[in-house]
């Protein structure tokens, strides 16, 4: 059986079909304007929180996961302190569980801090439909309770179905629906990219495909 992974445009792709999709898609970003692009953020969210004492990063998985960690690791840079970062898993909070194929769960993984009182910034890959933001935000619920939480994004792609916003982004990416976007990380795919090429069918709206379901962000 192929291994599985899901891409920054929200789709599960087995082995052939993501080497017939990448020869298809085309590179927007590359690891030089990843890394600016996170830079920056870095730098907008320490202005944004006044030096950022009481922040802590979680990533969602996948991708937002090594994200968090780079951010976290230039914030240190500047402040020469630690910052606490760790992963939010929010599968079982999605939305859409009865319409996709199932999931293994993810890590939860919180800082010993905890996130009471804190400002927590979700950072993700891609946003898309803003439905994995909604889903990170029940998940933090019963978690405990942020003095803000804010969030963070690679690329934003557009095509909101709910209203949120990103504190922080990388990249605005006019897309269409038929267009899909693929993060690449060298933590996980063994290089940085941000592809744009032509998307599968979208849950809810067509047939899943058999080796995997697109999923909204």
């Amino acid at each position: 059986m192929c291994a599985q992974k899901r891409t920054g445009g929200g789709e599960k792709v087995g082995g052939p079909p993501a080497r017939r999709s990448a020869e298809d898609a085309r590179a927007v970003l590359e690891g030089p304007e990843i890394n600016r692009a996170l830079t920056r953020i870095a730098h907008e969210v320490l202005e944004r929180t006044k030096g950022g004492a009481d922040i802590t990063l979680l990533g969602i998985p996948s991708r937002g996961v090594p994200l968090a960690h780079r951010l976290a690791r230039r914030i240190e840079q500047v402040e020469d302190r630690a910052v606490p970062r760790g992963s939010l898993d929010i599968t079982m909070y999605r939305d859409d569980l009865r319409l996709a194929p199932a999931r293994a769960l993810g890590r939860t993984d919180i800082p010993a801090e905890g996130i009471d009182g804190r400002v927590v910034v979700l950072v993700d890959d891609v946003l898309f439909s803003g439905r994995t933001v909604r889903a990170a935000l029940d998940a933090l619920n019963d978690l405990g309770r942020p003095r803000a939480v804010q969030l963070a994004t690679l690329v934003d792609r557009g095509h909101r179905e709910l209203p949120i916003r990103a504190d922080y982004v990388g990249k605005n990416l006019p897309t269409s629906l038929r267009e899909k976007v693929t993060v690449l990380l060298e933590e996980t795919d063994g290089r940085d990219a941000v592809l744009l090429g032509p998307a599968g069918p979208r849950i809810g709206h067509a047939a899943p495909a058999a080796d995997g379901a697109e999923v909204d962000r």
